[in-house]
């Protein structure tokens, strides 16, 4: 039994964020989740992925704003439970919690931060004929590394962010970049829509808009798809098509714990702390739902830190905690033992 104060279930960024927050309230983490390593989708899906509105940070990829999450809670000692999904969860009758992996591996805490992300998902793909012959042959619906398609020709279809970041990204990677979209008007961020209009006009991406592929074309490997523009067709050579239409999340085992579910997104309360409609249980980043939510990793990052000062409350609710600002207090000392931190505590108060 892997027993600590608050067990958070996703390590993306949101998650590894409150392992830092919790640690300077002196609260241990411990993090359970289904891929092989921490840091979600960032790590998983696009960790070469430029990020540009994590402050501080004019740009930033996803692995490098992971590998810096890291290195910012490596004071707190979190323990990991990586590779296993989160299963089942039983309340005890001192209202704690366990919560059991596919694995078997049972872990007991008397806080769960649910920080799953999209939870698990698929990517929504466009209804081609004889799209699967060229999936890896051609088509690809995540980005890993943007060297593969150094000095190629590459087509990206999509009006959201991914479409327009990754856009912006491998113009200065691709021989030729063509960003294909059904409407005028972009869902991404405004600033990125700028810049691909300013790239437009500097020639180095193709914008077609308002347009859609409609046939895909190739011996073996993709070679050139048809692009219908108004009720007009014409072929267009490539050597990479990526449709990024976004994912299709499912929330999985957690969907069954008795929690109030919202279009696939946890109902929190965010007047307070974002907590569950079960006491004790909190659900933060894009896992969650409420009136005026924004997916947003800054926005998680917000979530847990109010999560983690209700969380102390619960946890210790006959103690009063005096915040200190990280600039006067610093971080040391804070992976200190229980015993410690509750000393350290009392001597704040007095």
């Amino acid at each position: 039994m892997i027993k600590t104060d608050i067990l958070i279930i996703g390590a993306g960024p949101t998650g590894l964020f409150a392992v830092f927050e919790a640690g300077l309230l002196k609260l241990k983490c411990h993090l359970i989740d289904a891929l092989p390593q921490p840091g979600g989708q960032c790590a998983e899906i696009y960790p070469k992925k430029p990020i540009y509105d994590i402050p501080g940070f004019p740009e930033v990829l996803a692995g490098d704003l992971v590998d810096n999450l890291m290195e910012q809670i490596k004071p707190f000692d979190p323990g990991f439970t990586l590779g296993e999904r989160a299963e089942t969860i039983e309340k005890q009758e001192d209202g704690s919690f366990i919560v059991t992996t596919n694995k078997g591996t049972k872990h007991h805490a008397p806080v769960v931060a649910i920080a799953g992300g999209l939870g698990s998902f698929e990517p929504r793909k466009p209804l081609l004929e004889n799209l699967d012959q060229y999936e890896d042959k051609g088509i690809s619906y995540i980005i890993r590394d943007p060297e593969v398609y150094r000095d190629k020709r590459v087509v990206i279809a999509g009006g959201g962010d991914s479409a327009l970041d990754w856009s912006i990204f491998l113009a200065d990677v691709a021989s030729e970049v063509t960003l294909i979209h059904r409407r005028n008007e972009f869902r991404g961020a405004l600033d990125s829509v700028e810049k691909v209009e300013e790239l437009k006009k500097l020639g180095k991406i193709n914008l077609i808009t308002p347009a859609e592929i409609t046939k895909l074309h190739g011996n073996g490997h993709l070679e050139a798809v048809t692009v219908k523009v108004d009720a007009e067709e014409q072929l267009l050579e490539t050597d990479h098509f990526i449709p990024l239409f976004g994912l299709s999340p499912k929330l999985g085992p957690i969907a069954n714990w008795g929690l109030e579910i919202e279009k696939n997104a946890i109902k929190v309360d965010n007047t307070l702390d974002y907590q569950t409609n079960i006491p004790g249980i909190y659900a933060i980043g894009d896992v969650n739902t409420y009136p005026g939510k924004l997916k947003l990793i800054l926005c998680g990052f917000h979530e847990a830190t109010l999560m983690c000062q209700s969380a102390y409350k619960r946890i210790f609710p006959e103690k009063r905690y005096v915040m200190k600002y990280t600039t006067v207090s610093g971080i040391d000392g804070f992976d200190g033992t229980r015993k410690e931190a509750e000393k350290a505590v009392i001597k704040t108060i007095n």
